[in-house]
């Protein structure tokens, strides 16, 4: 579990509630079921008409590494390329064969297959650098359905708030219901932005730097299998592997 995701969101929630409050508000005045509606609903219709239903599907299972990061190890991986790396300089590359089913995670068991079948090293490099730029290309674009549901928000919010007060301006005759719709209408600006900059954006932040890290993993995997390939030392290998490290 992500502590700090859980401390960021409920941070931002107490400031705005302890806000309400030192202004002399209280919470309930804050809770508009219809307004939320409004809100959720829009940027839910928005986001699904400019996303394809694939992209939209993915960005949504994403959501989860906000609170359960992705397990990326990157330590484990150098200790995997550097048993590789010592048994192709003792016993050959076609001593790795007995290695592959047991590599769990499919981009590497293609690359390891391409390494035993003696492909050229700068062959393994473009033709693993085309599965990784397609890779990042599709999950950064998942991670962005939260980037846009953050822009479209705000303005759904002010269209709910414009509609609040077209409900306020077709009953002026009852004076008494005047302050109370106003504040209703309201509600649903800080609802939308409230959600774009509390919720939606770091979100998108957050998931696009995941993102990043398995870019990077796959990135070391590559740099691994093509020293392995030019029949770099194993120490030199691992140099150069461990700049990945964060």
């Amino acid at each position: 579990m992500d502590k700090i995701s859980l401390a960021g969101l409920a941070i931002g929630i107490f400031a705005i509630i302890g806000g309400q409050y030192l202004e002399g508000g209280n919470a309930g005045s804050l809770v508009q079921p219809t307004a939320l509606l409004i809100v959720l609903g829009g940027t839910l219709g928005a986001v699904l008409l400019q996303s394809p239903i694939h992209v939209f599907r993915r960005g949504v299972k994403m959501a989860k590494w906000v609170w359960v990061p992705p397990v990326i190890e990157q330590k484990r991986q150098i200790d995997q390329i550097l048993n590789w790396s010592n048994l192709s300089r003792r016993e050959g590359l076609l001593a790795l064969e007995n290695y592959i089913p047991g590599v769990k995670d499919e981009f590497a068991r293609k690359g390891l297959q391409l390494l035993v079948d003696g492909a050229d090293p700068e062959r393994i490099r473009e033709l693993l650098e085309v599965e990784i730029n397609t890779f990042e290309d599709e999950w950064r674009q998942s991670a962005k359905i939260w980037e846009a549901a953050g822009g479209y928000s705000p303005t759904i919010g002010i269209l709910g708030a414009v509609m609040g007060l077209i409900h306020v301006m077709e009953n002026l005759s009852d004076p008494t219901k005047l302050g109370a719709g106003i504040a209703v209408a309201f509600v649903a600006t800080i609802y939308g932005v409230g959600l774009a900059n509390l919720v939606y954006l770091p979100m998108a932040a957050k998931l696009k730097y995941y993102v990043l890290r398995m870019v990077s993993a796959r990135e070391m995997l590559v740099d691994g299998l093509v020293g392995i390939a030019v029949g770099d030392n194993p120490r030199i290998i691992e140099g150069r592997l461990r700049g990945y490290l964060h």
